[in-house]
């Protein structure tokens, strides 16, 4: 592919990217999507949310090594998702037709870290909690982060296959010959 094609490449893709904060926007952004994406913001700063959530798993007494591996996964995807971001340094969407509708702790947006712990609780919980709820539950968090916009669709797609790429990692390393 020559420097043209590659261009042209990255201005179609920044097209859509644009396009889909748009349209997420205008489809949920008057309804009651606005708030329960708030909440999964909050939920998901810095993992809290997912890491509390593997404490009391682990608390509970039942399958600790599960609940321990998971959220191990969980807080190294997020540790690798802040990494990259800092490596990247590509910007957070800034667009008129698409103000945040949340505060962000940086302008960093790639990978979305948001996505990559949701990811790895999916991958890592969905065993011990349900596999649909946790894949439900990755979905809600991909669509906030675009519908909040704070992220660009490209963001939480990476995101979440670092997460699950990450947790599948720990998963390997801490239980080896188990493919879950």
């Amino acid at each position: 592919m020559g420097a043209g094609q590659v261009g042209t490449t990255r201005a179609a893709l920044a097209r859509g990217e644009v396009a889909v904060l748009g349209a997420t926007r205008r489809v949920l952004g008057h309804t009651p999507a606005v708030p329960l994406a708030r909440g999964l913001s909050l939920f998901g700063e810095h993992a809290a949310g997912w890491l509390l959530l593997g404490a009391a798993g682990w608390l509970r007494g039942r399958d600790r090594r599960d609940w321990a591996t998971a959220t191990l996964g969980v807080l190294l995807a997020h540790g690798a998702a802040v990494g990259v971001k800092r490596a990247a340094r590509r910007s957070r969407p800034v667009l008129e037709a698409v103000p945040s509708l949340v505060r962000t702790p940086s302008t960093l947006s790639f990978p979305s870290a948001h996505a990559a712990s949701t990811a790895a609780a999916a991958a890592g919980f969905g065993p011990l909690v349900g596999r649909p709820v946790m894949t439900a539950a990755l979905g809600a968090m991909a669509v906030s982060r675009v519908l909040l916009g704070v992220h660009w669709p490209t963001d939480v797609v990476a995101g979440a296959v670092l997460g699950t790429a990450v947790a599948s990692g720990v998963r390997r390393a801490a239980i080896p010959g188990e493919d879950r």
